[in-house]
């Protein structure tokens, strides 16, 4: 007889290599079939809702790690809410306008001004279209589940007309106006831009001193005296109408050589050193408040520049005398206003200066700065210059720089209602909690939204006007502009006259012969995303407004996060979403920012064509997302390498129940051996704690929970344990049957447990499970923990008993080393403690022998009784020998009880049974 042939060895199917990136697939393509989830939608049907409401990616371009990042998260949580009692429809959607199509379109050689804005834009939806199925595609391959059919794209009819509808109920209420304003403006996309479209990024510009003399001194100062102004940008120095000092300062007249020049006295220091002034006195000391409504000379057209006082003048920087331009700063135009000095902006779409900067009208602005300086120059006016790099807000579509410029637009309120919104985010749930700060901090402090874009894709702003320019906005033209856009999309509104867009025998007193135009600019595509609370949530019956969780990056704060907080809080006073996610971004494995110029993107495609899905999900789970993250393929690798051990620890547990029949096998846990009592305990308490943070979203302590009772409570104890009884036993045995009952809970438990996020693998896996509960295991809910009333005495005594193995485990190391033995099984261990240790290690119900894998376990007396060899850890000693007697041939354990068996006389006495009553022939 071949006594191996007598071990109950495991037995699976289930491969241990995951072979991910040629299984997946195969898997999707079932779950397709099967429509997995319309049958996780059916199951959970009656359930409490819990909307995750996706946010829009744009639809450009294939997904970047960022993207896996987001979507990943937002899947781990609609999987794990979906098995925890609640119907989790999601559907996914996509923000299909803007300016980065149309440049897509130039770039692909389309000669946009050689067509019809309407026909240039139906190859903007062509390509948008486009782009959405290439992302989707590569969405569904990372495994993220949801409505792929339907999802919601912000260019279909239906959406936009929601849209005209929520621009409806703002106007209605006042919050939308018409007006001059200087804004963010970018002549690279010859548009305006809102805040949340700007970035900031380091360039190099001119910092000049220029001397504004005196021209009407109204008896406070001189007419030979001058004001001296800073400024990093010259070329608005054309647009100068006036200088700001603040009223609360001190000014002093500075007497330099045969000069005097005026500046806040708490900048001299800092002005003298810069303008290398030598030998300078204070000539006398001016209120700052005197110095109102005196007049100064533009230094190149002489024109007035008038004195005027503001609180926005600070000692952080210049010289107290800031130069304003009301056509181009915010600062600027509130004080301009206020003063009456009016708005002068000579700079056109493209950043070229007009004909109202005499002298350098053509120059591009930042080529203008050399002409004006210059010029400066050339009047004795130019006291200084010199370049230096800092911080300047830059357009996040194309990367060039933006300036200020005041030009008529379309502007959102926000301090209408700006009490509402801010009570709107202390009404909501942050994770992490630091958000609420920032949301709060950035509505507090935002101006006015500029909505209007003077671009062609993108969804049209619905005014008329009237032949005497009066805007017309009403509810009769919103209603029917919708209901036109719903049938026929936005494209009408560049295929129509205004006449004929308009309701049939509309009237206005503004057009006494019946002409009407209509408005060209379309919405900031921030609306567009902005609305989609009444465009998919409203509009979807399944879903539900407001949603439960918005989950973001954290760059949403000021954009997705901001215009949906502003568009719900207007038209209904509350936020659209009850609590907020949001997570870091993707870095590199050095932490630097992922960019085709350092080369170091990775391609969430590629870590699939290598690793797989699942490994990129492991990934995500496996770090902290609320900071930014870093990836690298040897990242990659390293999880890949905790994936493999817990497949190979599924694969190991579902091969040792192969025979094993729950049904008619099961030891209740009353009859458990106690390991496998203490190993029962172990399960639920990861059951409770992963439940738990898979609540708080907190998805790497689920990973490392999971990882740690892989690695060490299974593999290194429990698993290691099991095979001197589930192999060597025989098959009804009690034991063994008892530890199976264990193990085939724990592979149950954690294949749910883990099909957030890796469901490929535990689907997998779930297959070749011989149970009836489902045919997938996204068909079930998650285990819940179970609590008995020993637990709190296992877990106390088993930390002991934990504590001694592992000072048994580190001697058997050192005899392993010192080659007083082989393997484990060879030795005998002799343990000396204290008179508790000791009572606790002669516990009869317990195998310390097998739970130490070793052939003979003593318990010797006290620790100083222990002989000098003895390994001492912990108040423990462990003595290491060699065990007594012969090699089982079946079981390898060292035991004087082989060769009793005349029958079988190269086995132990265990084995010899086992083989005698299980495996003799009748």
């Amino acid at each position: 007889m071949e006594y191996k042939d007598t071990l109950l060895m495991p037995k699976t199917d289930f491969p241990m290599r995951g072979n991910l990136p040629a299984n997946e697939p195969k898997i999707q393509e079932k779950w397709e079939e099967m429509d997995i989830n319309a049958l996780v939608l059916e199951r959970t049907k009656d359930r409490p809702a819990f909307i995750l409401h996706d946010g829009p990616p744009y639809a450009n371009g294939d997904l970047h790690m960022g993207h896996a990042l987001n979507k990943v998260l937002k899947d781990m949580v609609n999987r794990h809410r979906s098995m925890t009692g609640y119907f989790v429809p999601y559907v996914p959607g996509w923000d299909t306008h803007g300016l980065p199509i149309e440049q897509a379109l130039a770039n692909k050689g389309v000669k946009r001004k050689e067509m019809t804005t309407a026909e240039f834009r139906k190859l903007c939806e062509e390509y948008a279209y486009e782009q959405v199925d290439r992302q989707r595609t590569q969405f569904k391959r990372i495994g993220v589940r949801g409505d792929w059919d339907n999802p919601y794209i912000t260019l279909q009819p239906k959406f936009e007309a929601r849209q005209i509808k929520v621009f409806g109920e703002m106007a209605k209420k006042g919050y939308i106006y018409k007006g001059l304003k200087p804004v963010y403006w970018s002549p690279s996309s010859e548009s305006a831009l809102a805040e949340a479209e700007i970035e900031y990024q380091d360039i190099k510009s001119p910092s000049i001193y220029v001397a504004f003399g005196v021209k009407d001194g109204k008896g406070v100062v001189n007419t030979d005296e001058s004001f001296i102004i800073w400024t990093t940008t010259p070329w608005t120095i054309p647009a100068n109408l006036g200088i700001s000092v603040n009223p609360e300062f001190t000014y002093a007249v500075v007497k330099v050589a045969d000069k005097k020049f005026i500046i806040a006295k708490g900048l001299l220091e800092k002005v003298a050193e810069t303008l290398e002034w030598e030998n300078y006195e204070i000539d006398r000391e001016i209120a700052g408040q005197d110095l109102e409504y005196v007049v100064a000379a533009h230094p190149i057209y002489g024109r007035d520049s008038l004195i005027m006082c503001g609180d926005h003048v600070t000692l952080d920087a210049g010289t107290g005398c800031v130069h304003t331009a009301p056509g181009h700063g915010e600062d600027d135009f509130n004080i301009g206003k206020k003063y009456d000095i009016g708005i002068l902006s000579p700079v056109n779409n493209r950043g070229v200066l007009t004909e109202e900067a005499p002298g350098f009208e053509g120059l591009f602005y930042n080529d203008a700065n050399k002409e004006i300086t210059k010029a400066l120059e050339e009047k004795g006016a130019l006291l200084k210059l010199s370049f230096f790099s800092h911080s300047y807000p830059h357009d996040w579509r194309t990367k060039k720089p933006v300036i200020y410029r005041a030009t008529a637009q379309w502007f959102a309120s926000i301090e209408a209602f700006r009490p509402e919104l801010l009570q709107a985010i202390r009404d909501t749930n942050f994770t992490p909690s630091w958000g609420e700060t920032r949301l709060f901090n950035m509505i507090r402090d935002r101006g006015d939204w500029c909505i209007s874009r003077q671009r062609a894709w993108g969804v049209p702003i619905p005014v008329f006007y009237a032949e005497n320019d009066e805007p017309i906005i009403t509810e009769e033209t919103i209603e029917h502009v919708a209901n036109l856009f719903k049938e026929h999309g936005s494209n009408i509104w560049f295929e129509r006259e205004a006449k004929d867009l308009l309701p049939a025998g509309f009237t206005h007193p503004g057009s006494p012969n019946g002409e009407f135009t209509k408005e060209t600019d379309i919405m900031d595509v921030w609306f567009d995303s902005g609305s989609t609370h009444q465009g998919v949530l409203e509009e979807r019956p399944e879903l539900r407004y407001p949603a439960d969780l918005y989950l973001e990056g954290s760059d949403q704060y000021r954009g997705w996060f901001n215009s949906s907080l502003i568009t719900s809080v207007a038209i209904n006073g509350h936020a659209p979403y009850k609590g907020l996610l949001s997570h870091g971004f993707v870095l590199d494995g050095e932490g630097r920012k992922m960019s085709k110029s350092i080369g170091n993107i990775i391609a969430p495609i590629k870590v699939m064509n290598q690793y797989g899905g699942d490994i990129l999900r492991l990934w995500v789970a496996s770090v902290d997302y609320t900071a930014d993250v870093r990836i690298s393929m040897d990242i990659m690798k390293q999880v890949s390498e905790v994936y493999r051990k817990i497949r190979n620890t599924l694969r190991f547990l579902h091969g040792n129940v192969s025979d094993f029949n729950p049904e008619t096998d099961r030891v209740a846990y009353a009859d458990l051996r106690e390991v496998d009592r203490y190993m029962y305990m172990k399960l639920q308490d990861v059951i409770k704690a992963v439940r738990t943070h898979y609540d708080n979203y907190e998805f790497a302590s689920v990973y490392h929970i999971i990882n740690n009772f892989v690695a060490t409570e299974l593999s290194s104890f429990y698993l290691d344990i099991a095979k001197d009884v589930v192999y060597i036993e025989g098959q009804d045995n009690t034991d063994r049957r008892a530890m199976q009952s264990v193990m085939y809970d724990t592979l149950q438990a954690l294949l749910k447990l883990l099909t957030p996020i890796i469901p490929h693998t535990t689907d997998e896996m779930w297959s070749y499970l011989d149970n009836t509960e489902a045919v997938s295991v996204q068909l079930t809910d998650m285990p819940e923990a179970v609590e008995q009333e020993d637990f709190e005495a296992l877990r106390t005594k088993w930390a002991q008993i934990i504590t001694v193995r592992n000072a048994i485990l580190k001697a058997l190391e050192e005899a392993r080393n010192a080659k007083v033995i082989g393997k484990s099984l060879e030795a005998k261990v002799t343990v000396f403690a204290d008179e508790a240790t000791t009572a606790l290690l002669s516990d009869q119900d317990i195998n310390f022998a097998q739970l130490n894998i070793v052939s003979e376990f003593v318990v010797g007396g006290e620790t100083t009784q222990a002989p000098a060899e003895a390994v001492v850890v912990d108040n423990v000693a462990v003595l290491v020998e060699k065990a007594t007697g012969e090699k089982c041939e079946r079981c390898w354990s060292i035991s004087e009880t082989v060769g009793q068996s005349e029958s079988h006389p190269t086995l132990c006495a265990n084995c010899a049974d086992v083989v005698e009553k299980y495996y003799t022939e009748a």
